[in-house]
């Protein structure tokens, strides 16, 4: 059986002036996966997937998203994806129903498609109570899950999310994690990137990068084993000492 290769890279660089962030990385990621792009501050994890989504021009290497070469078709893979930032990626002035509103707009849904899809979503995060707030006065946990659902308003192929759960409370990070499941389960592509170790159990298969390099990519089990560890963290120290 031929699986599909939702995101391919063969040797991805990228250099800023002497700087190397990301050094020619080397990796696939199956349709319906969630893939776990793992690695301290620093490690080149955003540079990468900003490669990847088409917002930065690799130095060298080649790299196809969705089918789509990420040096010719931009805009192809941008149609096809969705993304969810590090840095809050709604607009806090704008309400829970206007953000989604926009980013339907933004992916061309029709204004039918646009209405079903924001009562679909109002009602899964329960915020019916709340849809005509702005978003800036919702709690750090809501705000992250509203993000994540409007990534897929467009019901994208691929999803990318750079450190969604970064400073949220553990519940809030299972119940974010639940989110993905579930998108999962309905074929769509995850690739997340974080820094916390613990999230690596969660991903089917995960990369760890360290200084520009992946130096492990495997199953989070298929890793502890190789590593001698009894938990995520303990591999990546060995990684990082090494």
């Amino acid at each position: 059986m031929t699986t599909i290769k939702a995101i391919e890279a063969n040797l991805l660089t990228k250099r800023f002036g002497s700087f190397t962030a990301v050094d020619a990385i080397t990796f696939d990621v199956q349709q319906g996966e969630i893939f776990g792009f793992l690695g301290a501050n620093g490690a080149g994890k955003t540079t990468a997937i900003k490669m990847l989504i088409g917002l930065s021009r690799p130095t060298d290497g080649q790299a196809k998203v969705a089918g789509f070469d990420v040096y010719r078709q931009t805009e192809q893979i941008k149609n096809h994806i969705g993304y969810m930032s590090q840095r809050f990626s709604l607009y806090e002035d704008l309400t829970v129903k206007q953000n989604i509103r926009f980013y339907g707009g933004i992916y061309g849904l029709s204004r039918r498609e646009i209405k079903t899809k924001t009562e679909e979503i109002v009602s899964n995060l329960e915020l019916r109570d709340y849809s005509n707030k702005v978003v800036g006065a919702l709690p750090l946990g809501w705000k992250q899950r509203l993000a994540f659902a409007v990534a897929g308003v467009h019901d994208p192929k691929i999803i990318f999310l750079d450190e969604p759960t970064g400073g949220v409370d553990p519940a809030t990070r299972r119940q974010f994690w639940e989110m993905i499941y579930a998108a999962a389960n309905q074929g769509v592509t995850i690739f997340v990137t974080t820094h916390y170790m613990d999230e690596a159990e969660y991903c089917d298969r995960i990369s760890i990068m360290v200084d520009g390099k992946i130096e492990a990519l495997d199953s989070p089990r298929n890793l502890k084993i190789q590593f001698e560890a009894k938990s995520m963290d303990d591999v990546f120290i060995k990684l990082a000492r090494a």
